[in-house]
């Protein structure tokens, strides 16, 4: 780096408070994670949070879930009070540790297995292919509202077997439930995303109520397999199964939505890569994994200290917040040759964009069924397709995505 550039970089680690952000910050991050990357790494927060770019600091504290814990009774309380959203992200399985966090999550995750998956794929391609005839008869789409926020909301729909009828609000709910989770809100923000939980919660009760009067298969219906738990095991309570319906359909939505979006437009800001995957569709694989890294979906994840500690060689005492940067991770040259290079046959490719240990993410192998279906046919069906006007971003430093993507496909 020039001094000049230096310079630059020491007034941006300076000037960083997740609280404050700039409209500059929103539409290219990246910038601000090199310079914090490269001058403090572990930095202290105005708040007296810690906040982590570096790929070996966010893995070790992914490592060590006793030390750095996921529950947010305490850190939560501030920010919502007593109030839905509170009684919604302190139960929900990503913010919980064992043994809560194990139950719940052994039993979503036997609803996710290999064979599950796979029978999901014919129908996903279906899904898929409508989509895209829709768009060649018009000659253009939004690739998020007419496309990518389309599939997941489908797919998680069918996982719970929620009524077609009856899937309309989703999209709306899970928007401003996980908007709430931004390290800065307004009054508006969280009147709306307490008034999502609540919504939620009244239409789950009476489909729970339906599915207990008419249960499904449970190893293909989560719904069913929630509300039986385990075999001679101990069942869910009400608000845990009501709370965690609501994390799944929350958590298979917004991030799978933004990882189909963030890779069909890095795509168009890369012609020779997406040149390479028309010419080769078995790059899929490894395209889907660099879109995951290059753009990861959900940038942040929060820990706490359970003991004095230290990350990196830092000091660090029990009962600190740590926010991990996993969008700063995933660009680290120490882990990634060229990480600002978008390279589709990036191997090998160990990003972070799922987590990692325990808290990994559950449904990991059905977001990447997704994309590689919705992101290879796209490609295939539009070699040419192009940005018709300026990408709307989604506003969040949490969930990195697109409001709206407007694109001509030239049928």
């Amino acid at each position: 780096m020039t001094p000049a550039t230096a310079s630059d970089a020491i007034s941006l680690v300076r000037g960083f408070d997740l609280r404050h952000l700039s409209p500059a910050f929103y539409a290219d991050p990246y910038p601000v994670y090199h310079a914090l990357r490269t001058h403090e790494p572990i930095r202290r927060m105005p708040d007296g949070s810690l906040f982590l770019t570096r790929f070996r600091d966010v893995q070790a504290v992914y490592r060590d879930p006793k030390t750095f814990s996921s529950d947010k009774t305490v850190e939560f309380k501030p920010k919502y009070g007593d109030s839905p959203l509170y009684a919604h992200h302190t139960t929900s399985l990503v913010f919980n540790d064992p043994p809560r966090h194990t139950r719940v999550r052994r039993l979503i995750a036997g609803a996710l297995t290999a064979r599950a998956i796979a029978a999901m794929e014919p129908g996903l391609i279906r899904l898929v292919d409508g989509l895209l005839d829709q768009a060649a008869g018009r000659g253009q789409i939004d690739l998020i509202g007419e496309f990518a926020s389309a599939i997941p909301v489908e797919i998680i729909g069918n996982l719970l077997d929620v009524p077609h009828a009856e899937r309309e609000p989703l999209r709306d709910w899970s928007l401003a439930i996980l908007g709430a989770l931004e390290p800065s809100l307004n009054a508006e923000q969280l009147e709306r995303g307490n008034r999502a939980v609540t919504g939620f919660v009244d239409y789950l009760r009476d489909l729970v109520a339906r599915r207990r009067r008419e249960p499904r298969d449970p190893q293909h219906d989560v719904l069913t397999r929630l509300i039986e738990g385990e075999a001679g095991g101990e069942q869910l309570s009400e608000a845990e199964l009501l709370q965690n319906c609501i994390f799944i359909l929350n958590a298979g939505h917004e991030t799978t939505t933004n990882l189909i979006g963030n890779g069909l437009v890095t795509l168009t800001q890369w012609p020779d890569q997406r040149a390479a995957l028309v010419r080769e569709p078995s790059l899929i694989e490894t395209a889907v994994e660099e879109c995951l890294r290059f753009e990861s979906s959900n940038q942040l994840g929060n820990r706490m200290t359970t003991v004095d500690t230290e990350i990196g060689g830092v000091p660090v005492a029990r009962g600190t917040p740590v926010t991990l940067c996993i969008g700063a991770a995933n660009r680290d040259p120490e882990q990634f040759a060229e990480p600002d290079r978008f390279e589709i046959r990036r191997d090998p490719n160990r990003h972070l964009a799922f987590g990692f240990g325990i808290h990994q993410c559950a449904g990991l192998s059905l977001a990447r069924l997704e994309a590689r279906v919705a992101i290879g046919r796209f490609v295939q069906r539009f070699p040419a397709y192009r940005l018709n006007g300026t990408p709307t971003r989604g506003g969040r430093v949490r969930f990195r995505g697109f409001a709206a993507v407007p694109v001509e496909v030239n049928g």
